[in-house]
């Protein structure tokens, strides 16, 4: 990977990791606004070792800026192996991985990736038995269709 904070992020971009619904995740979290145009919802599913409780894989779904969905893609490797505990004291700094300290106009990504992390541990959106709803249909305007159109290198936001 590159050396600055643009480059690594293109990086992560060009290949993110654990994108996707896990229909047997043991916890869900959510967070944004659709009005706003951010959302993040990250899966966990958790397995035992040695006696504890471990994240065994997460995933995620991303509406919002590239920095968001890199920050989501570093965290979800990160999150392997850890505890609960551990996970809940991340912070985003820590959560954007290889990408290093965000800018100050990014911080608010790895916020948006740090608080789906919050929610799905304290399991404030339980999965159902199959899920039926993905993060796009939170979008749909009533009576029409969405269209998601990728963003440039330009549009970060």
């Amino acid at each position: 990977m590159s050396d600055n904070f643009e480059d690594k992020a293109r990086d992560a971009m060009a290949a993110p990791q654990n994108v996707g619904e896990m229909q047997d995740a043991d916890s869900v979290g959510t967070v944004g606004s659709p009005d706003c145009g951010d959302m993040l919802r990250m899966w966990l599913k958790f397995t035992e070792k040695d006696g504890k409780k471990i994240i065994d894989r997460a995933s995620f779904q991303a509406f919002g800026c590239q920095t968001a969905i890199a920050v989501a893609s570093m965290a979800t490797e990160l999150l392997k192996g850890k505890t609960p505990e551990e996970a809940r004291n991340l912070k985003p700094n820590d959560l954007s991985g290889d990408l290093g300290p965000l800018p100050p106009m990014k911080i608010h990504c790895g916020q948006l990736v740090e608080q789906a992390l919050q929610s799905a541990l304290d399991g404030k959106d339980a999965p159902a038995e199959k899920p039926t709803e993905t993060l796009a249909s939170g979008l749909q305007p009533q009576g029409g269709k969405i269209k998601i159109v990728p963003l440039n290198d330009s549009d970060d936001s």
